[in-house]
């Protein structure tokens, strides 16, 4: 074969190869083109999975509407759930769909914006202790704001509240923003507490994601009175904060360990065409703001609008156009026999519930649940009962309702 045609089968087989890419980027689940035209995922089935219907058959229970903006919901033992509303409020929601009044004793929380009472979590040694976490928005002098996790003894009864009440962690440098709080917690297998978190939003704190100083646009992870736990990352490093577990996050509000491995997986906003999934792990760099797939919501591209940077970690799957994640579970329970071991993420943005099929961490295949209920979706969690419970956001009549088995 001389070099003229050796030449010209290598355009064609480049041809083919990016109009292959080019329809793997085009197909999946959602119809609609792409925001980062030109962008190309690092790896096969990074992004546009084929979508996979189960047909699995259930019903949406409603247990409770009326709520302000509930942010997240956790099981108490003997069938009560705390419920999160942003203004403020942690409502205590009876086994007959009864709500308390707010738990009283909680520190104020700065409610503009995407700020106010957030993620909510029991301590492993609840049904002893009785402790809980919650994060939120707090206000500091100033007029400046930042995530924060206070802890406290729950008092159930006529009239509940939190005694004892601990703030164990405050982000750092706080910030004149109403936008990008974060914020989910979850407990690691060794009871150290991950606290996910935003960058802020503005440019200020944007950058502050690649800055190891700052506590802005990290994963952190504390033990349960606030201290640093000693296999921290950055435990002992001049000039990092010593609470970093990841860093190069842009705004993080759906998190959970994976069930085989105790790994922290988590789903956090990109701009227009990034969201993304991650395993987060020690010590490492997810590349936000100076690596990112999508482009920037007012147009024009990320920085250098590069999606790959050396030193920085790929996403494990992306969205473009984007779901706005909000709420993460795997499933694990006997109820959906057929969804045991997918990946549930709410999408607060495309009025779904996104149903994921994994091999390891490759995402495979992708599905869109509860579209015809056209609700915002801000949480998801697997019940005792294993039931799939979900929680819906409005300013007037935000659900908590749940999926059980077609009868």
């Amino acid at each position: 074969m001389n070099i003229r045609n050796v030449v010209a089968s290598s355009l064609v087989t480049l041809l083919a190869a990016a109009g292959a890419l080019v329809c793997a980027q085009q197909a999946g689940v959602d119809p609609r083109p792409p925001n980062g035209v030109g962008q190309t995922p690092a790896f096969p089935g990074q992004t546009r999975a084929p979508e996979q219907k189960l047909g699995v058959a259930f019903e949406v229970v409603t247990i409770v509407g009326g709520l302000q903006n509930p942010w997240s919901v956790a099981f108490l033992p003997g069938g009560k759930m705390l419920v999160t509303e942003r203004p403020g409020r942690l409502r205590v929601l009876g086994a007959d769909g009864t709500l308390s009044a707010p738990v009283a004793g909680l520190p104020p929380v700065d409610a503009r914006g995407q700020g106010g009472l957030l993620d909510v979590a029991l301590d492993s040694a609840f049904a002893t202790n009785q402790i809980i976490y919650w994060s939120y928005a707090e206000p500091r002098e100033g007029g400046v704001n930042n995530t924060a996790v206070a802890k406290g003894r729950f008092v159930d009864g006529a009239a509940p509240r939190v005694e004892n009440v601990q703030v164990i962690y405050h982000q750092a440098p706080s910030l004149n923003s109403p936008l990008h709080f974060g914020s989910r917690l979850v407990f690691g297998r060794d009871g150290t507490l991950f606290v996910t978190q935003g960058d802020r939003s503005i440019t200020e704190g944007r950058m502050q994601a690649q800055k190891m100083d700052s506590l802005l646009g990290k994963i952190v992870r504390i033990n349960t009175d606030g201290s640093i736990p000693k296999d921290n990352p950055f435990v002992g490093k001049e000039g990092i904060r010593p609470e970093i577990w990841s860093s190069g996050h842009r705004n993080i509000q759906a998190a959970t360990l994976h069930p085989a491995t105790g790994e922290l997986w988590e789903v956090e906003h990109g701009t227009r065409g990034g969201d993304e999934i991650n395993v987060a792990r020690k010590g490492k760099d997810y590349g936000w703001p100076t690596a990112a797939y999508g482009i920037e919501y007012r147009g024009g591209p990320i920085l250098e609008g590069k999606t790959a940077k050396e030193g920085t970690e790929q996403p494990a799957y992306y969205w473009d156009p984007v779901i706005g994640p909000s709420g993460m579970a795997f499933y694990t329970a006997d109820l959906f026999p057929a969804w045991k071991g997918s990946l549930f993420i709410g999408g607060h943005a495309t009025n779904d519930l996104v149903r994921l099929t994994l091999n390891g961490e490759k995402v495979v295949g992708e599905e869109r649940l509860l579209k015809d209920l056209k609700e915002r979706l801000r949480d998801v969690r697997q019940g005792p009962d294993g039931a799939l419970y979900i929680l819906t956001d409005s300013n007037t009549d935000g659900k908590l309702m749940k999926l059980v088995p077609r009868r």
